[in-house]
């Protein structure tokens, strides 16, 4: 199987269902430190030592949301950041929700 930071996010028409039990968890295990919320958001807070730090991941985030064509949403604060990803089409989770956390993953830090 493809490492899902590989993979690119597919734009969701609001025509498949939510994933929902074993797919969640064999997607979840491969983005250690994300948190499945109720199987229906993704969530993850990230610390950084400074505002500056963290208003600059942000930013890539936001770069890699409009690359991927799929936008999270983004709490910023002094120091912190959580991000929260699903499909809001769908009001759940799909695989691309996946994909978007493996991708931030691999940002800079």
């Amino acid at each position: 199987m493809p490492e899902l930071a590989s993979k690119t996010c597919v734009p969701c028409k609001g025509d498949v269902p939510a994933l929902k039990g074993k797919a969640l968890l064999d997607l979840q295990r491969q983005v250690p430190g994300w948190k499945v919320i109720e199987e229906h958001h993704l969530e993850k807070n990230f610390d950084f030592p400074d505002f500056r730090t963290a208003l600059t991941f942000v930013q890539r985030v936001g770069e890699l949301a409009e690359e991927q064509g799929h936008h999270p949403d983004i709490l910023l604060r002094w120091g912190k950041v959580k991000i929260t990803i699903y499909t809001h089409k769908i009001e759940g989770l799909t695989e691309s929700d996946f994909i978007l956390a493996a991708k931030i993953e691999k940002i800079p830090r």
